[in-house]
């Protein structure tokens, strides 16, 4: 069985720290995979409030990630990450699945 969803300390940090910069302690991050992109499959992440029937649910350092099914099956193995250097600040999704990725790392294929 593949290794599970990996939401590193630094990702939840920084998500943490969005949370309370809008001030809604309901909030919760929402990673998904959605058709598009250059390379057919692309990331999104975005905050909600509702933990949907279908969703999986982490929660590392008191951030809670949802990931609905569809999605998962794309993220199954996958690292979620945020990076602060040279390239500038962003999440990064390290995916085993992905057959390739696009220069800018926000899509792929599998």
């Amino acid at each position: 069985m593949p290794a599970p969803i990996i939401f590193t300390d630094s990702a939840a940090e920084k998500v943490a720290q969005l949370i309370e910069e809008e001030g809604n302690p309901d909030l919760k991050l929402r990673v998904f995979v959605q058709g598009g992109g250059c390379s057919g499959f692309q990331y999104g992440f975005t905050f909600d409030e509702i933990v949907n029937e279908d969703d999986t649910t982490m929660v590392k350092n008191g951030v809670q990630l949802l990931i609905d099914s569809m999605s998962y099956q794309y993220l199954v193995g996958a690292e979620i990450d945020y990076k602060d250097d040279l390239e500038g600040a962003q999440f990064v999704i390290k995916n085993p699945q992905a057959t390739s990725t696009c220069g800018c790392g926000s899509s792929f294929s599998v």
